[in-house]
């Protein structure tokens, strides 16, 4: 039996509607059911998921979640979710004056230069006042108590006071409910309060990476699959503005997940990459938080997701996209390269063996063991 990890990305109400469609594309594709996962990984949008995977939700009920479409069985049953209001609307709220985390900022020089240049930016950034109430209510509704009712689930937050990674769930890290680990993967920087547990206080995971797939590092799996909304190997060009600053940031997080899946990878693991391609960016457009257009990303993501996984491109390819897609977007291609022991360096992908022709499909990407180099 194929032991497989399974990676859910950040990316707002627009990444878990397309990580929705892509699941369902990936169980139709493989033949599996993703509750059976051995290891799953959830960060903000994605750690929604996560949980309610992990706590037996299935493919099919979170569809029909997002769609709107009725329960009549399945852990979910009963609960009453407003997608038009529960996230807070597509805009935030204003903003708490002052600095968000004058505690990391007293760090000194020498340690912030350790961490990712997005977590320092969160600490200038002014506090949230936005609240995941209703998300927390939402977890709390499939797991009442406690952590999942499985082995094997991490929901990723950043700590708001050190800047550091935290990987709830996994071995040693500080102790949470599922419903507050999952709140707290979710509060965006500026938008969302940040979480409070325990005497600390927690801010969306993706400020450190979007994906994290290197938590699942040394884990001894066969297969490890990542459905990732912000990660993208094609792009489009768009006219406006801020879709242009979308994409920059999309190489950004496409980059430093190359980086993660490198490190999996020297490990003898079959990784397989979906992030969205120029289709479904169309659809998700400049605002990931735009609830109006959920339907219409889901519904695109099965098929492109669906058509991707047929035929996915060597990723031994892909460095090279990513650097031609930062020049014409005008990413600045150092700016995530940070030293964070956490990650690998952007130069250890090696070189694969084809796992398919030239790309059709770019959505979906596959990196192969190096035995079968």
């Amino acid at each position: 039996m194929t032991r497989r990890g399974l990676v859910l990305g950040g990316g707002g109400v627009l990444g878990a509607a397309w990580m929705v469609g892509a699941l369902g594309a990936l169980e139709d594709s493989l033949g599996i059911d993703v509750r059976d996962s051995e290891q799953i990984v959830g960060t903000s949008a994605g750690s929604v998921l996560a949980a309610l995977i992990g706590a037996g939700v299935g493919v099919g009920d979170l569809r029909r979640h997002q769609l709107g479409e009725p329960l009549t069985s399945g852990p979910l049953v009963g609960f009453a979710w407003d997608y038009e209001t529960a996230t807070g609307g597509a805009r935030p709220p204003r903003p708490r004056p002052g600095l968000g985390s004058t505690a990391m900022l007293s760090q000194g020089v020498s340690r912030l230069r350790r961490l990712p240049p997005v977590v320092v930016l969160t600490a200038l950034m002014p506090e949230g006042r936005g609240s995941l109430d209703s998300v927390g209510a939402l977890v709390r509704h499939v797991v009442p108590h406690g952590w999942a009712p499985r082995d094997g689930v991490q929901v990723v937050a950043t700590d708001y006071e050190t800047g550091h990674r935290v990987a709830f769930g996994r071995d040693g890290a500080p102790p949470a409910s599922l419903a507050e680990a999952v709140m707290a993967s979710c509060a965006i920087p500026s938008w969302y309060q940040p979480v409070r547990i325990d005497h600390a206080r927690y801010i969306d995971g993706g400020a450190c990476s979007a994906t994290s797939v290197d938590l699942l590092a040394g884990a001894g799996l066969d297969e490890v699959v990542v459905i990732a909304p912000s990660v993208s190997f094609a792009l489009d060009e768009p006219d406006g503005f801020a879709e242009r600053l979308e994409r920059q940031w999309r190489t950004r997080v496409t980059r430093r997940c190359l980086r993660e899946v490198a490190r999996v990878h020297a490990g003898g693991t079959d990784v397989t990459v979906l992030g969205p391609g120029p289709e479904d960016l169309a659809a998700i457009g400049s605002n990931l938080m735009d609830v109006g257009r959920r339907g219409a990303v889901l519904r695109t993501s099965s098929r492109t997701s669906a058509a991707a996984l047929l035929d996915p491109e060597p990723l031994d390819a892909l460095p090279e996209r990513v650097r031609v897609a930062e020049r014409a977007t005008g990413a600045e291609p150092d700016l995530d390269a940070e030293v964070s022991s956490s990650h690998a360096p952007v130069d250890v992908l090696p070189s694969q063996a084809g796992t398919a022709d030239d790309t059709r499909h770019p959505t979906s990407s596959r990196r192969r063991p190096r035995e079968q180099d």
